[in-house]
C-alpha cells in the first residue's frame, strides 16, 4: 500500500481528499501546516506529497525546499495543490522541483490521475547508485550543447514534461520540441529516457 501526504490548512478540503484516497486503498497521512508537514515527511517518509501552497507557519514553496535538501525525503514525489493557478506560480512551484501542479478545485478523477501517474513513474525509475546533481545546468554544455539545450535537458533528466519545462522555461512546448530534437541529434540517441541517462551519467 502507497502512503500519501496531505499537507492542506482547510479542513474541509484535507478530509474530501483523504476521503477520496482512501476509497482507492492509499494509506494517508494529514497535517494542517507546512511545518507539521515537513516533520511527517521527513518522520514517515511517504510515497507521495500533496501540499498546498498559502499555509500559515510554513508555506508550500518552504516545504519543498527543505525538502529537496534533505536526501533522506529529497527523491519523494511532489504535487502541489492550491487555488493559485497562474503560470507565473506554476513556473515558482516547478523550478523549486514540484513534480505536477493541481489548481483547486480539483476532481477526484483528476487527483487520482496525478497521484498514480507519479507513482508509476517513481516506480519505473531506474534503481541505480547514482547521485546527480541538478542544482545546474552548466556541465551539460560539454556535451555540446548551447546553454539553452543544456537547461531542457536537465528538466528532462528529473523526469519533466515537454508541457511542464516550457512553464518552467517559460518557452513554447513547439520550442521545447525543437531544443529536444537537437539535443537527441547531438547525443547520438532517439528518446528522451536515453537523454536523461546521459545527462545523469555527466551531472553525478
Amino acid at each position: 500500500m502507497k502512503t500519501v501526504l496531505i499537507i492542506e490548512d482547510q479542513p474541509d478540503m484535507r478530509k474530501n481528499i483523504s476521503t477520496i484516497l482512501s476509497m482507492e486503498d492509499y494509506a494517508v497521512l494529514a497535517a494542517e501546516n507546512g511545518r507539521e508537514g515537513l516533520a511527517l515527511a521527513q518522520d514517515e517518509k511517504p510515497d507521495l506529497i500533496l501540499c498546498d501552497v498559502m499555509m500559515p507557519e510554513m508555506d508550500g514553496h518552504d516545504v519543498l525546499r527543505a525538502l529537496r535538501e534533505d536526501r533522506t525525503v529529497a527523491g519523494t514525489p511532489f504535487i502541489f495543490l492550491t487555488a493559485k493557478g497562474e503560470k507565473r506560480d506554476q513556473r515558482t512551484g516547478m523550478n523549486l522541483g514540484a513534480d505536477d501542479y493541481l489548481t483547486k478545485p480539483v476532481s477526484a478523477t483528476d487527483l487520482l490521475a496525478a497521484v498514480s501517474a507519479r507513482l508509476e513513474r517513481e516506480q519505473k525509475r531506474p534503481a541505480a547508485e547514482f547521485n546527480p546533481d541538478f542544482s545546474s545546468a552548466e556541465p551539460l554544455v560539454a556535451l555540446g550543447l548551447t546553454p539553452r539545450e543544456a537547461e531542457v535537458l536537465l528538466w528532462v533528466a528529473q523526469g519533466k514534461s515537454n508541457p511542464e519545462i516550457s512553464i518552467i522555461l517559460g518557452a513554447a512546448e513547439k520550442t521545447i520540441k525543437v531544443h529536444l530534437g537537437h539535443i537527441f541529434e547531438k547525443l547520438g540517441v532517439d528518446n528522451r529516457n536515453a537523454a536523461a541517462m546521459r545527462a545523469i551519467e555527466e551531472l553525478c
